[in-house]
């Protein structure tokens, strides 16, 4: 994906294809790769597929938030002057679409969620990230995973980095307790956009019942399962993935 980004001010972006926009927001853990296949997939079919890399290590600390994230998201949309977008997010980039829902319904043509947190996330359990213990980051990372395999040494030296790092682990914890702040519960019966849901049966992070309350509580929402699959259907399944979200975004005439 390297070839398509681009730094345009304060925006580092992938950017391909043409068509209705399509932003993909990656989650708190998470890299615009985590995208690659569904990125190649719908940018050549039709889509201008954005995956902003969002700023969850340079805000201020204390604006280190669901909130913030939200306000970049509008100013990268503004300054790509796109209209009718379709949002997707994972995990955190999920809660970030809702919450930019919220506040800007008229952007917003379409919402895909895959293992969205806004409702409910155990993201480690009832452990907070141990600085230096690689095993312990080891073991979660595999558990985001039906196929543990799919945890490469490289994604846990990714984590690892994150989690031993005084800055950044202080602001994935400022944006773990935001994210519980900002529950959406109450919101989304008033989201109106057609809405996809993605799921992972396996998923130990937003477990299959929050799937479920998505469902109920959005008016226009319809939910799909992908069999021996965790937090990332993206990744560990991206064929049934696309396939899935293709198939609805032309059923919606999106």
């Amino acid at each position: 994906m390297t070839e398509y980004l681009k730094n345009e001010g304060k925006f580092t972006y992938a950017e391909a294809g043409e068509g209705r926009p399509l932003i993909i927001l990656h989650g708190l853990m998470g890299a615009l790769s985590n995208f690659d296949a569904t990125f190649e997939h719908l940018s050549q079919n039709g889509y201008k597929v954005l995956i902003p890399e969002l700023p969850l290590y340079t805000l201020p600390l204390i604006k280190t938030n669901v909130k913030n994230l939200a306000d970049f998201l509008h100013d990268f949309i503004e300054f790509k002057n796109l209209e009718n977008v379709v949002l997707m997010g994972n995990s955190l980039g999920g809660h970030i679409a809702l919450y930019y829902i919220k506040h800007y319904p008229k952007d917003v043509s379409g919402l895909v969620l895959t293992g969205s947190s806004g409702l409910y996330e155990n993201s480690m359990g009832n452990n907070y990230p141990r600085r230096g213990d690689k095993d312990f980051i080891r073991k979660k990372t595999e558990e985001v995973f039906y196929d543990s395999a799919i945890a490469t040494d490289e994604l846990i030296e990714d984590v690892y980095e994150i989690i031993n790092d005084r800055n950044t682990l202080i602001r994935t914890l400022a944006i773990a307790k935001s994210a519980v702040r900002h529950n959406m519960a109450k919101d989304l019966p008033n989201m109106e956009q057609p809405t996809c849901l993605i799921w992972g049966e396996n998923d130990s992070v937003t477990p299959p019942e929050v799937a479920e309350d998505f469902h109920k509580l959005l008016p226009n929402s319809e939910l799909f399962w992908v069999e021996k699959c965790g937090h990332a259907p993206m990744m560990e399944h991206p064929e049934t993935f696309n396939n899935l979200l293709k198939d609805w975004l032309k059923t919606n005439n999106l």
